[in-house]
């Protein structure tokens, strides 16, 4: 399925997706006091978490192969054009603060640049060749990974993207919220959580939006825990930027080593507030110098050098 210039083909297509259905149901819902909209729009997103949890098993498979090329110094990439565009700029831009990494390491790109962020580029969307050449300003790699996400599932942007990050040679995925989309049949690892129509038709900002959202923070989430971002359920790679994730810093080297206040302190001191150094400095009972040695060669992840600290 691809786009066309006519418009009547256009129209014939978008009817045939789910994600633009129309609910006569809720032709009068302008009409329903405001508790009741509230109610409704409730109820139809409860559903999403359901329909994600049908594609589980997809979901892992592609984290494990996106983990895999991460973990050789490959970047994840999400392509999109309008809402599902500013999701996955979202989830890059958090995975910085979140897990310390490297603002190259993963990636938002928008059909139309930084400024479809706030508004609408025209044409922007329908353009499998602007997609070309914002990936090829990343120069791929085949330890890339790039994630075509568009709730229909036709975007040329995003099909254009998966599309010639395969022919890089790098993995893709494609994120859809359509049965038998073009996007999810041109990737690696289609993915699509098909939530129904929305309440206000074709309005995929809603329970699409929502869909994808939960997606994409599995893939960056789990794929972060694969490489040694975590300790347990800890944050150990928080960067540490303000007053309140210093205090977060704090708190997740007590939480790991239950270590007195003063003692903490010595560590994240010796280690130039690193949480994971610090951590293994204590619990380790090594200097900050040994632990960050230790966790080079362990590839960074903690449980590794902790143990190669008791030998």
């Amino acid at each position: 399925m691809t786009s066309t210039s006519d418009p009547r083909e256009l129209r014939a297509e978008l009817e045939t997706l789910t994600t633009e259905a129309f609910r006569p149901e809720l032709a009068e819902i302008d009409r329903l006091p405001t508790l009741e909209i509230a109610t409704l729009m409730n109820g139809e997103d409860a559903g999403v978490a359901a329909a994600v949890a049908e594609r589980l098993p997809l979901i892992a498979a592609a984290i494990d192969d996106i983990a895999a090329r991460m973990s050789r110094g490959g970047r994840l990439v999400y392509a999109g054009a309008g809402t599902a565009g500013r999701l996955g700029v979202l989830d890059a831009s958090e995975c910085p603060p979140t897990f310390n990494t490297d603002p190259a390491r993963v990636v938002g790109l928008i059909a139309g640049g930084p400024d479809a962020m706030v508004t609408s580029v025209e044409g922007a969307e329908d353009s499998r060749e602007l997609a070309r050449a914002d990936l090829d300003a990343l120069r791929l790699t085949a330890d890339d990974t790039v994630v075509g996400v568009s709730a229909s599932g036709r975007t040329p942007y995003a099909i254009g993207a998966v599309e010639h990050a395969r022919e890089q040679g790098a993995l893709t995925v494609g994120l859809s919220c359509n049965a038998h989309s073009a996007l999810a049949a041109a990737a690696d690892h289609g993915i699509e959580v098909v939530v129904g129509p929305e309440l206000l038709t074709g309005s995929t900002r809603l329970k699409a939006g929502t869909a994808q959202k939960l997606v994409l923070n599995m893939l960056s989430t789990i794929t972060m825990i694969r490489l040694g971002k975590t300790y347990g359920n800890l944050m150990v790679d928080v960067r540490a930027s303000n007053e309140k994730l210093r205090a977060r810093s704090r708190r997740i080297v007590a939480l790991a080593t239950g270590a007195p206040d003063e003692e903490i302190e010595r560590a994240l001191t010796s280690t130039d507030g690193e949480v994971k150094a610090a951590i293994l400095a204590i619990a380790g009972g090594v200097d900050g110098a040994t632990a960050a040695r230790l966790l080079e060669d362990s590839g960074g992840h903690l449980r590794a050098a902790l143990r190669a600290a008791a030998r």
